[in-house]
């Protein structure tokens, strides 16, 4: 059977949570228990029901009984409404009005833009401190309506809303310590600017899959417009000039960024994006979700220096005058080709005769007892080989396995081999 197009909060509350679908214990009973009469006791039909209470993608369009919602959930804390059909606020503050312990709620992707959200229905969201409106499509005046309403509002989720610009309410919210704003299309550090107007406590701003393409802005002005901010996420920003990574330090407590998949990074590797990123922010103690070390931060600081080295006086960030002040100059690093080498010259040394001649070192012995033995007129089961590092103490080693290979030795040039005969 096809569900009903339009269902309530305690309709869908009843199903989910009932003895049936949610064996859930706790104390006596199970499941959910409908009062007969809502003068039941709050205290005593609560014990079945969860204090995080998942309905999402439920179909829920309305409240429902609200006497029954206030009878149930005296003691939610967290309410997940997300992905329903509530349209309109009214509906939302019925069910919210009456669970007056509410501390979390997530109303994403309901057609809430739909209805215009008056101050006496946001009144009923108080209590809440975390709100989560990602795909809500709401606007900047149901936001100022909200945060006029919600004086310990910490966390707030405004993803996937579309938005162009920000719109700054007349007072600011004080309370506000996270602010999640990603995958919108705000391009313009003009409206950037306005978020640190309107939350002068942000801690943590998540800025991901926006398209910003530059942070303009004096570091002064920077520093006052986020004071308190330890966190953000520029990632799969626009940003395309190293001066905007620098201006990141004009934020007093900045610690930890993500700047992965911007344009101004693609055209290094790996290691230098890092390597330079971390060379230009101090202050910053964890870098794309990994913690920079003392030891980390003092080898990026030095590629740093070397980085810059021939780059022309005038090009040269500011940055690695900085550091030649704390490390002075630094010799650029010696190439050193770790490869194993292929071939050596040697000394074969026979019958008082010696002659030199280049070996291959992925052969082995019995392959090099094959090109000696027109050199030193043997058969290869008539030959003795040995060989003689010239560094070595212990004189003369006998290669007495045939197919042991040459490299395994570590011959190099200028070493010797000697050739006995058996029947010597």
């Amino acid at each position: 059977m096809d569900q009903p197009s339009g269902r309530s909060f305690m309709q869908v509350l009843c199903e989910k949570y009932s003895p049936e679908n949610f064996p859930y214990r706790r104390g006596p009973g199970m499941g959910v228990h409908v009062p007969a009469t809502p003068q039941g006791s709050p205290m005593k039909d609560r014990l079945n029901l969860p204090s995080v209470l998942v309905l999402n993608s439920c179909g829920i369009t309305c409240a429902g009984d609200e006497k029954e919602i206030a009878a149930f959930c005296a003691h939610v804390s967290e309410l997940d409404l997300s992905d329903n059909k509530l349209e309109d606020w009214h509906e939302v503050s019925k069910i919210v009005s009456n669970v007056p312990q509410l501390e979390f709620l997530n109303l994403s992707s309901n057609p809430l833009n739909l209805s215009v959200l008056e101050r006496t229905c946001a009144g009923s969201f108080s209590g809440v401190r975390k709100l989560v409106l990602n795909n809500s499509k709401a606007s900047w005046e149901t936001v100022h309506t909200i945060l006029q309403e919600l004086p310990d509002l910490e966390e707030l989720f405004l993803c996937l809303n579309d938005y162009e610009t920000v719109s700054c309410p007349s007072i600011c919210c004080h309370s506000l310590k996270l602010l999640h704003i990603t995958d919108n299309n705000l391009q313009d550090w003009t409206e950037i600017r306005k978020l640190g107007v309107m939350f002068p406590s942000l801690d943590t701003l998540v800025l991901a899959n926006n398209h910003l393409n530059a942070i303009e802005e004096p570091d002064d002005s920077l520093a006052r417009l986020f004071p308190n901010l330890r966190s953000i996420s520029l990632h799969k920003s626009g940003l395309q000039s190293w001066e905007d990574i620098d201006k990141l330090n004009s934020f007093p407590k900045l610690e930890e960024v993500r700047l992965l998949g911007i344009p101004l990074l693609q055209p290094y590797t790996t290691e230098e994006r890092r390597k330079l990123v971390v060379a230009r922010l101090p202050s910053v103690s964890k870098l794309n979700g990994s913690v920079v070390t003392d030891g980390e931060r003092e080898d990026s600081e030095r590629f740093f220096i070397r980085y810059y080295v021939d780059v022309p006086q005038e090009e040269v960030p500011f940055r690695y005058h900085e550091l030649i002040t704390k490390y002075g100059k630094l010799a650029p690093l010696a190439e050193v080709d770790l490869r194993p080498q292929s071939s050596a010259k040697v000394e074969v040394h026979f019958n008082d005769q010696v002659e030199e001649m280049s070996i291959r070192l992925d052969q082995t012995v019995a392959e090099l007892k094959k090109q000696l033995k027109t050199l030193v007129q043997l058969p290869t089961s008539n030959m003795l080989l040995y060989y003689f590092d010239h560094e070595a103490p212990f004189g003369p080693e006998e290669m007495k396995y045939s197919s042991r290979a040459l490299h395994s030795f570590g011959i190099r040039d200028g070493d010797k081999i000697y050739v006995e005969s058996k029947t010597k």
